[in-house]
């Protein structure tokens, strides 16, 4: 049976599984599904069509599935859906999709660092950290293995790859491809080697990844001849073809390097 303080609020209607801990004064609204050894801790707020699988942390003053901060939002139906084994720690906040039956989404295994913010319609992946004051605005796309360092910026609709690590205070308004480093405004410094290292990639693969990265931010070409030459001339590996798959697939054009000529998707 689930574990509720007498003084919490909880719908009738919520959904709990065995296991489940609400502490002292939290809330949990009507249409929540919440898995088996989540814990919801004192002050938290669980709104309104939200699920939560197994194993999550809600610490306190964290705020899950509340309307979006969209003016045009008009009351629909919309959702919030978190995997498994999550850490959202102290204010806390991810909001539900902006229009009727969207869903923002966060996978498993996530570490979210308080007063960090995930917005409307967002998709995150698994094993994402985003430290303390990260914010993400609708409808960004966050990878695997990301780690969004403190007070980061980024803008609606932006992509970021897998592997990849923005530094405190970043801010993007562009894609950021898989794998590599981004500091200031805009800017990939270099590939993520340390992270990359962490989660076993050998020699031979970050080599890789290095020439294509030097070839496509450091070269002076052309977006569009970077990617070719990389095609005709690199060892293509699964790594390097899913950067320049990535790349390929922007809408909005991706991060600048040092010597970037043009950004384009030629």
């Amino acid at each position: 049976m689930p574990k509720i303080h007498p003084t919490a609020t909880v719908d009738p209607a919520a959904r709990l599984a065995d296991e489940v801990e609400i502490g002292p004064h939290a809330f949990v609204d009507a249409d929540v599904t919440i898995g088996s050894g989540t814990v919801v801790m004192h002050g938290a707020h669980i709104g309104r069509g939200t699920t939560l699988g197994s194993g999550n942390q809600i610490f306190p003053c964290a705020v899950i599935g509340q309307i979006p901060q969209d003016i045009g939002f008009k009351g629909e139906d919309s959702f919030t859906m978190i995997g498994d084994n999550n850490v959202l720690r102290e204010g806390f906040t991810v909001h539900r999709g902006h229009r009727s039956g969207t869903v923002t989404r966060i996978g498993s295994n996530n570490y979210f660092m308080a007063n960090s913010h995930v917005a409307h319609d967002c998709q995150v992946g698994d094993f994402n950290i985003f430290a303390n004051g990260s914010l993400i605005a609708g409808h960004v796309q966050v990878g695997n293995r990301v780690i969004l360092s403190g007070n980061i910026l980024v803008h609606q609709f932006v992509r970021i790859g897998d592997f990849s690590l923005m530094r405190g205070g970043a801010r993007i308004s562009k894609d950021l491809p898989p794998f590599c480093v981004c500091d200031g405004g805009n800017w990939a410094r270099t590939i993520n080697v340390i992270g990359l290292r962490r989660n076993n990639f050998d020699v031979a693969r970050i080599r890789a990844l290095k020439e294509a990265f030097r070839t496509i931010f450091r070269s002076k070409m052309r977006l569009s001849a970077a990617l070719e030459h990389i095609q005709k001339h690199l060892q293509v590996t699964d790594d390097v073809r899913k950067m320049v798959d990535f790349i390929r697939a922007s809408k909005r054009g991706i991060v600048k390097g040092r010597n970037t000529l043009e950004i384009d998707n030629e």
